[in-house]
């Protein structure tokens, strides 16, 4: 029995190669570890890539270490982190779907267009008749 536990030892060892034990960093690069440097001549930057850097700014980056890294200007750079964060605050200020008030106020929309629709049928029926319609008893 302890022969063949350590012929399967021996084999997750030659099958898992060295160092795949563990997990990666909290702090590298969402995107599997790739880094962002600095742009060729004529190339622009993506959103990917905007967004990459201002990651590593909310992490705690320094703006002017990164600046330098980047060739990017300072003030861009808080731009693009200032974009960041009031992307962050719209999303999380936006209601669920699944929301009572959103449904309640969809009803409500839902009711004024039915009472809108309504009254200018009405008008229009009374613009036919003409205002005072004088009519025949039988």
């Amino acid at each position: 029995m302890s022969k063949e536990k350590a012929m399967k030892k021996s084999e997750q060892d030659q099958a898992a190669p060295e160092g795949a034990e563990g997990a990666r960093r909290a702090t590298e690069a969402s995107s599997g570890g790739t880094t962002v440097t600095a742009l060729a001549p004529g190339q622009r930057w993506s959103v990917t890539r905007k967004r990459e850097v201002a990651l590593r700014l909310l992490r705690g980056e320094a703006v002017e270490g990164l600046s330098r890294e980047l060739g990017v200007e300072i003030y861009r750079l808080e731009k693009w982190r200032e974009r960041a964060l009031a992307g962050i605050d719209a999303s999380l200020r936006e209601r669920d779907a699944n929301d009572p008030l959103v449904a309640e106020r969809d009803a409500a929309l839902k009711r004024v267009g039915e009472l809108s629709m309504e009254v200018e049928l009405l008008r229009e029926q009374r613009r036919k008749d003409g205002p005072l319609v004088l009519r025949r008893s039988r």
